[in-house]
């Protein structure tokens, strides 16, 4: 019998592309639209009645709860396309996946948004808990329609939740302070650089702060550790102004390291003299980020593998419900330190799945 994963390979495409086309969802450009029928009719392809009857009687919904992302910003198009490519997977066990996304900066949003989402009366609700007092509210209510729910990324202290699917925040900042020592020679100081907002309830960015002081404080080196807070990252004048003071007035600083999916935002504000003196480390592979690792300027990324993230989530999840698999609590996926040298090797599924999605 002729199978997805069949067509997928001799169309040269993901089997997520192959089910696209054949449930008629759109996101496939029309050459490889028309390929892939044009296999599908050549093989007689049909789909399994079985699956399908499976599907109709399972009817599981997943409601996922998750930041906007833009050209800037653009971190969360990672694990959404994690998300995307896990959704497709599970549809034919009757596993629907459907997505709400809200201003990561706006408490409003983020409340408003769930209440969109809470009226779809999802099984299970997967969440990237942002706002502590929030999320509170919002667990609260997913208590009182018993529906699973599991954090994305964001791993909240206090708060009960079925799993967590992410990093292990802590030890991703203290990995960071390592490597921030062998950048950095003994006797000069470093520098925590963040938004104010982020030190608020994004519990992923605190712990990582953490984890980096840590390290500092254990260590018998003699670096200062300093910190600067500013109002945002996507304010160039504001961010310059406020980099260049305080680079001014603590010129012993030679390490930078930015908690965040923004380093690049930072690089952009220095001076090429600052760029080859600093030091300079942050997190995520987004593609501003990985142009600034190519050319030098940042030392070196720490991957959360948001792809994989996202992923790992919705099969975990939809394994809980199809299959009644017991959620594990803590999902953490691996720390990877990417370099100029290793980036282009980094995350092969996500680059695949992106490349369908273009075609």
């Amino acid at each position: 019998m002729v199978r997805i994963k069949d067509i997928a390979k001799e169309a040269n495409v993901s089997e997520g592309t192959v089910d696209r086309v054949l449930h008629n969802r759109g996101g496939v450009s029309k050459k490889t639209e028309e390929k892939i029928k044009s296999i599908l009719e050549r093989r007689n392809f049909s789909i399994n009645p079985v699956a399908s009857a499976l599907a109709m009687k399972n009817n599981h919904s997943i409601a996922v709860l998750i930041p906007e992302y833009n050209e800037t910003d653009s971190f969360w198009k990672l694990p959404y396309l994690g998300l995307l490519k896990a959704s497709e997977e599970v549809k034919s066990i009757g596993v629907n996946v459907t997505y709400f996304k809200f201003n990561q900066y706006s408490r409003e949003s983020y409340l408003e948004t769930f209440n969109r989402l809470i009226e779809t009366k999802p099984t299970a609700v997967v969440l990237v808990p942002m706002f502590l007092q929030e999320t509170n509210l919002i667990i609260d209510e997913l208590k009182k329609i018993e529906a699973t729910y599991v954090f994305l990324n964001v791993d909240v202290e206090g708060v009960d939740s079925s799993a967590y699917v992410g990093q292990d925040s802590y030890m991703s900042g203290y990995i960071a302070g390592k490597l921030m020592k062998l950048g950095v020679p003994n006797g000069f100081d470093c520098c925590i650089l963040q938004t104010s907002t982020s030190t608020g309830d994004n519990q992923a960015i605190l712990k990582r702060v953490k984890g980096f002081k840590d390290y500092f404080n254990t260590s018998q080196d003699e670096n200062v550790l300093h910190e600067l807070k500013v109002d945002s990252f996507s304010d160039d004048v504001q961010l310059a102004s406020s980099v260049h003071q305080f680079l001014e007035n603590n010129p012993n600083i030679r390490g930078v390291f930015v908690p965040s999916s923004r380093i690049s935002a930072v690089v952009d504000v220095l001076s090429d003299v600052q760029k080859q003196s600093l030091c300079l480390i942050g997190f995520d592979n987004t593609p501003q980020n990985v142009a600034c690792l190519k050319n030098g300027t940042v030392l070196f990324l720490i991957s959360q593998k948001p792809f994989d993230q996202g992923y790992e989530a919705v099969r975990i999840v939809s394994d809980h419900l199809v299959k009644n698999k017991v959620l594990k609590e803590k999902l953490y996926l691996p720390i990877d330190i990417l370099t100029k040298e290793n980036v282009d090797y980094n995350d092969a599924n996500q680059l695949m799945f992106e490349k369908d999605l273009n075609q």
